[in-house]
């Protein structure tokens, strides 16, 4: 929770807010900038996670027979995506942009972004789609193994610029305590792309032999081709940043730099350096914010990946199975929004993801204690339960707390390259020869969610003793809290480490 402290600083900003743009209503402002900005970068991340998982959906479908592929060289392809994801991750998200959109008084003002090429979102994160789309598309048609294998991997690498370069741009737009809720709604296209998945997967299988090609390939094809043609319309629906929005006015553009300039470090020019990379590295709650995600990553990816596998193996056909795993992910989605909006109204993180790991816990508890089909079929909907919405909460977490801008991009995308190492391991336990119970895949989700939440745990405890020390500095020195004056601060600006920067728990 907001400290006094915290709060008096807030209630001094809204009264310059209400001087200095009289005319504004923030909440019909950030309702419009939710409309705008949150359904391409959603549809953009389900497409991502449908053309990753879809792949569990093709191959119930008879997917490796056809391509003489053994049920262990199945995961090895899964286990390729997430090498290419990992070995590009920070990659794509480095290199020094100029970027014009960012201004400060009206002036605009150089920052360096994390990104691969000097481009723009309207131009970068549409691409990224196009590739992977393509390289999804072509997946309906390989041949053999060599090109199963050779086709994930290159999905991998062409989805990997995509999460956490949206996790900055959302934060040149909105507060650090609206970015939680948002970047929630926008993971929550994971648990839809599920739901989607299967449903699609059950209509498109119906095409089996249509054009002499097999189902499986048709799922492959058509999901593909949707993303391209999304991709391609992305290219108009996407927008940059505040300063050249077409869709807002001009003094709609200046209060949102102001709310900004005025909450966190968003219009502060700042140069790259290799020394806040550095600083990135070196920082242990860095490390926590990764660790935080690899031990949700094993258990989200072996969910959304063996999900109808594991439904098949409880006893249900082909197409029983891709029906029956919409349920666990339509849950998971409703979770997922509504232990998001708890968490911001409370201004808390740790409790909500330890709680629903928590929650994932006990579904695997009945899906290793339990043999009866409809027992353990209840089990997969408290796995996906409780893993989708702390997921959420955990990959906000590092975009709220860390800064300058160069440190925040980079820990975001270590977050992602250290929690998908998980996803590594878990492609590779789910093997043919432990159906139908899947001890080993089952057993490991299970302990990860323990480690996870004990990790949590750790730090939140590191965060708490930090906002303590923090606090005694301010205390000593009759400064304030930097919760509402980021833009305006006094003397030089350190960053997260900076004594007046507070951390959310």
């Amino acid at each position: 929770m907001a400290s006094l402290a915290e709060k008096d600083v807030r209630t001094e900003v809204d009264a310059n807010e209400t001087t200095e743009f009289k005319g504004i209503n923030e909440k019909a402002l950030l309702r419009k900038l939710d409309y705008r900005l949150l359904p391409p970068l959603t549809i953009l991340y389900l497409l991502s996670f449908l053309d990753r998982s879809n792949v569990g959906n093709a191959r119930l479908e008879g997917m490796a027979d056809d391509i003489n592929m053994s049920g262990n060289q199945y995961l090895t392809g899964l286990t390729l995506y997430f090498i290419g994801y990992v070995l590009f991750e920070i990659p794509c998200n480095v290199r020094s942009l100029e970027n014009p959109s960012v201004s400060i008084n009206g002036q605009d003002a150089e920052t360096r972004q994390i990104v691969l090429k000097k481009t723009t979102p309207r131009i970068w994160l549409p691409t990224l789609t196009l590739v992977w789309g393509v390289v999804a598309t072509l997946l309906g048609i390989v041949q053999n193994y060599s090109g199963y294998l050779s086709s994930r991997f290159f999905l991998g690498v062409a989805e990997s610029g995509l999460f956490p370069g949206v996790v900055f741009y959302l934060s040149m737009w909105y507060k650090r305590n609206e970015q939680h809720y948002r970047v929630a709604l926008f993971f929550s296209a994971a648990s839809l792309a599920g739901a989607f998945g299967g449903i699609l997967a059950w209509a498109i299988s119906h095409m089996d032999g249509v054009g002499n090609l097999k189902g499986w390939r048709w799922i492959f094809i058509l999901e593909g081709l949707l993303t391209v043609l999304v991709s391609i319309i992305a290219y108009l629906w996407v927008y940059n940043y505040p300063a050249t929005a077409e869709f807002l006015t001009k003094e709609e553009r200046e209060f949102i730099q102001f709310r900004l300039k005025n909450d966190n470090d968003a219009t502060r020019d700042e140069e790259f350096s290799w020394t806040a990379v550095q600083e990135a590295f070196k920082d242990p709650k860095v490390w926590l914010y990764g660790l935080g995600f690899h031990t949700m990553s094993l258990p989200l990816y072996t969910l959304s990946l063996f999900l109808p596998t594991i439904i098949k193996e409880l006893g249900y056909s082909a197409a029983k199975a891709q029906l029956l795993s919409v349920p666990p992910y339509a849950v998971a989605f409703l979770l997922t929004i509504g232990v998001a909006v708890a968490s911001e109204k409370t201004h808390s993180r740790a409790p909500f993801i330890m709680g629903s790991s928590a929650i994932g816990c006990i579904g695997y508890i009945l899906l290793l204690s339990q043999h009866r089909p409809g027992v353990s079929y209840v089990g997969t909907i408290f796995a996906a339960a409780g893993i989708y919405p702390a997921v959420a909460i955990v990959l906000s977490w590092p975009a709220n707390n860390v800064s300058g801008q160069t440190k925040r991009c980079i820990a975001n995308a270590m977050q992602i390259s250290i929690g998908n190492l998980g996803a590594v391991l878990g492609t590779q336990l789910y093997r043919t020869e432990s159906a139908p119970r899947y001890f080993l895949g089952h057993g490991f989700a299970l302990g990860y969610l323990v480690a996870n939440i004990a990790v949590v745990g750790i730090l939140w405890q590191v965060l708490k003793r930090e906002n303590s020390e923090k606090e005694r500095i301010r205390d000593t020195q009759g400064l304030s809290p930097l919760m509402g004056d980021v833009g305006d601060a006094e003397g030089e600006f350190q960053g997260d480490k900076d004594p007046r920067w507070v951390f959310q728990t």
